[in-house]
């Protein structure tokens, strides 16, 4: 097997986290340009690099399903790469949100393939967790949520677009099952050994959840009532326990898994730039100042560390 082959067969799935990430930025760069009032134009060009990396990651990825069916048979055996197949469906979604105020006609139909494949997805992986004959609670992670997170998306786009019932179909499965994984995830973390390294960035995928569901939440009822206060406290405790144990993450060698930093940073920057806007408090724009530039310096440490690794061959290599 030559090298370029070699790298293909170990092209792995969880790539597309890096998507969603860029995707979740170039959304929250747009806001920012709306709630700070920056000069716009950088949003759109993140978001136009953002549908050019997705296209190189499906490209690459569906060379992998033409060449080597047996490995992604594997991966979506696998009872922890099994959630990221989703991550596609979801880059899909957000990058409909990205689009959505410039072409209109596009993302109503990125965002119809995005939130159907979602529901396969959805359909295949929790059936999956069902009939499973290998998983175990040490398999158990965050990356879990992915799936979950996906639905509560669907809203955000399908809200403007006029799907208002099939969106509040998807965020009812999201935000049902997400209580139910929550609690087996505390469970397994608190009771059970610790994630491997290679996965305790995934701890990060808890905020999105409610973040999301926020952002979602204010899409289906147009009002901050006390169910959106609800989700938006708690992805801001959830933001609040990971860095109080930020030594922790600092101290992590480089994986693909970082990139589960970027989407929920997103997610909850963009949520508190809107709940400045729906309620002019000040403190809520302090708060989303704060998070974008975290945000912002998430973003280029990923990006760094990323090319570093593929100059240094070090990613799509066999564990």
């Amino acid at each position: 097997m030559n090298q370029s082959s070699s790298r293909i067969i170990n092209f792995p799935i969880s790539f597309f986290a890096i998507v969603m990430g860029m995707a979740g930025f170039s959304i929250a760069l747009k806001k920012a340009e709306s709630v700070f009032n920056f000069t716009p134009g950088a949003g759109q060009l993140i978001t136009h690099l953002t549908i050019a990396l997705c296209l190189l990651v499906a490209m690459i990825y569906g060379l992998k399903i033409i060449n080597y069916r047996e490995a992604v048979v594997k991966e979506l055996h696998h009872p922890v790469k099994l959630s990221f197949f989703p991550a596609f469906s979801i880059s899909l979604l957000l990058i409909a949100i990205a689009v959505l105020d410039v072409y209109p006609g596009i993302a109503r139909i990125v965002w119809f393939v995005g939130a159907s494949a979602h529901l396969v997805f959805t359909l295949y992986v929790m059936n999956s967790w069902i009939n499973h004959t290998h998983f175990e609670i040490h398999h158990m992670n965050p990356s879990w949520f992915i799936p979950i997170v996906g639905n509560i998306l669907v809203p955000i786009a399908g809200v403007p677009l006029g799907y208002e019932e099939v969106s509040w179909l998807f965020f009812s499965i999201g935000i049902l099952f997400w209580p139910v994984l929550l609690s087996i995830i505390f469970y397994r973390v608190i009771f059970h050994k610790p994630l491997p390294e290679k996965l305790v960035p995934t701890f990060f995928i808890l905020i999105a959840p409610p973040a999301v569901g926020f952002i979602s939440w204010y899409k289906l009822t147009g009002e901050i009532d006390s169910f959106a206060r609800i989700l938006y406290f708690s992805a801001i405790f959830f933001f609040l326990l990971l860095f109080s144990q930020a030594s922790k993450f600092m101290r992590l060698k480089f994986f693909i898994s970082w990139w589960a930093y970027s989407f929920p940073m997103a997610a909850i920057t963009i949520a508190s730039m809107l709940m400045y806007e729906a309620t002019a408090i000040t403190g809520y724009l302090w708060i989303s100042y704060l998070l974008f530039v975290l945000l912002c310096l998430f973003i280029l440490i990923l990006l760094i560390k990323t090319f570093v690794a593929i100059a240094q061959k070090n990613i799509c290599i066999e564990e």
